[in-house]
């Protein structure tokens, strides 16, 4: 069994991507592959409490975020200086996550078997 890490940078609604990296996501831990995330630059809105979507434009990501626990996705990774940039702190997330700091990211690259970019 081949471990993975999703490292998404986009915010969460820029075009389909986020929505496509999240179905990627899902699919692979659905044939039960240990998946874990890392969220880098906008990415880290993806797990901002409160969202507001506009009637009419897609779905709420962080429904979606809520549903990874059903997945056996537990592991969020999000880079510190990422989160001061966006301007949040740990209380403003859906849900407990790791913090790293980003000197620690090429580390955390290494302990995966399959990285790959949302």
């Amino acid at each position: 069994m081949k471990s993975f890490l999703f490292v998404l940078q986009h915010s969460p609604y820029r075009g389909s991507d986020a929505q496509e990296s999240l179905d990627r996501i899902l699919i692979t831990a659905a044939f039960d592959q240990p998946v874990s995330l890392l969220l880098l630059g906008d990415a880290v809105f993806h797990m901002k409490q409160g969202q507001v979507v506009k009637e009419g434009d897609r779905k709420n990501i962080g429904a979606i975020y809520r549903s990874l626990e059903l997945y056996d996705i537990e592991t969020i990774y999000i880079e510190q200086e990422s989160l001061i940039r966006a301007g949040l702190a740990l209380d403003d997330l859906l849900f407990p996550v790791q913090l790293i700091k980003q000197k620690e990211t090429p580390a955390l690259l290494q302990k995966f078997d399959l990285v790959l970019n949302g």
